[in-house]
């Protein structure tokens, strides 16, 4: 068995590599696509050969101008018991993250009713197992919801307005204060290791670094001014998307986070996007409401 980085000549392989599991998986116009805007990567990308045949695959996922890679977003093995595939996949990841120099995090996209169904429990199973002794111990499962224009754009608020802010101390303030008490497993984590305030700053940096625009931004306020949160619009690469929005948390508990979603939704929207995604955390109920 040889694990090794992919070259540009494993290039039509690595594209066609047949995926059978019930999760999502990278295919290969999506594969062919990515790797043309420099996403997917020879040096991020990992195979398993047997006798000249590629028996795993582990696509890592960058941004275009990216330095490293964001997240593993395909991991497969052709053959095997599911215990032998843990035991590969592990050789398989383990390499690429001695290589990479960093464990980027690893997304499974699955149906919201995967546990009913063996064959998906099975292979989000094997997965895990090997995230897990590869050294991707934090979990979290998360859900993901889709806006499109059949479904018509929400109301817009009739107690908040939303006003740019251009200045960037004052969104790391709002980031900072938001996060006090959150249900957010990824802000929580980060708070157990990093000082508030750097936290923030990693926030802000994140999403000024998306593909969404800046001057998307927006504070909302009560009609006597007074300020509730914050909403970030955003973007993938593929589609819009909600990308952040908390409500203090002297104001939590009076359904603010229904106007924010509603307003991030609406000027999607209107700006004509035909789907806008969101995702929250499992155990995030009121955002998940």
């Amino acid at each position: 068995m040889i694990i090794r980085a992919a070259t540009p000549a494993d290039h039509h392989r690595i594209a066609h590599f047949t995926v059978t599991d019930p999760v999502a998986h990278i295919d290969a116009d999506r594969y062919h696509r990515d790797h043309a805007r420099h996403q997917y990567r020879p040096e991020w990308t990992w195979i398993a050969e047997h006798d000249d045949h590629i028996v795993a695959r582990a696509l890592w996922w960058g941004r275009t101008d990216s330095t490293h890679p964001l997240a593993l977003d395909c991991l497969h093995v052709t053959t095997g018991t599911d215990d032998d595939r843990a035991t590969l996949a592990t050789r398989l990841l383990t390499a690429g993250h001695d290589a990479l120099g960093h464990r980027p995090q690893y997304v499974i996209g699955l149906p919201g009713t995967w546990r009913d169904d063996p064959a998906t429990t099975a292979a989000v199973t094997w997965r895990t197992t090997a995230a897990h002794h590869a050294g991707l111990t934090d979990h979290v499962e998360r859900l993901q919801y889709q806006w499109t224009p059949d479904h018509g754009a929400p109301t817009p608020s009739d107690r908040l307005t939303f006003t740019p802010e251009p200045d960037d101390h004052v969104i790391l303030d709002v980031l900072r204060r938001i996060a006090v008490d959150t249900l957010d497993h990824h802000t929580r984590r980060a708070l157990t290791t990093t000082d508030p305030t750097d936290q923030a700053r990693d926030t802000l940096a994140f999403y000024r670094d998306c593909p969404g625009e800046r001057d998307w931004w927006r504070l909302a306020h009560t009609t006597d001014g007074t300020l509730v949160g914050l909403t970030i619009p955003s973007a993938t690469p593929n589609n819009r998307n909600v990308g952040y929005l908390g409500v203090l948390p002297e104001h939590r508990g009076h359904g603010h986070i229904h106007d924010l979603l509603a307003h991030i939704t609406a000027f999607h929207a209107a700006a004509g996007a035909d789907r806008v995604t969101a995702t929250t955390d499992l155990a995030n109920a009121p955002m998940a409401a």
